[in-house]
C-alpha cells in the first residue's frame, strides 16, 4: 500500500500517520490500547462492511 497513509484504531477511531517500516498491527492505540490497522487495508474494509451490515439491520 506504500509508505504513506494512516493507522486507525477500530475500537475508538483514533488515527496516526503510518510509520515507515512498522506495520500498523504492531502499534497499539495511544488512547485505548487496542491494535491498530492500516486505513484502507483488507482488515479495515472488513470492519467497515460489518458496520454497514449492522446499520442495515
Amino acid at each position: 500500500m506504500g509508505p504513506i497513509g494512516y493507522c486507525i484504531c477500530l475500537r475508538c477511531g483514533y488515527k496516526i500517520p503510518k510509520q515507515p517500516g512498522i506495520r500498523c498491527m504492531e502499534i497499539r492505540c495511544p488512547k485505548c490500547g487496542a491494535a491498530m490497522v492500516r486505513e484502507g487495508s483488507y482488515h479495515h474494509q472488513l470492519y467497515l462492511e460489518k458496520l454497514r451490515k449492522k446499520k442495515g439491520t
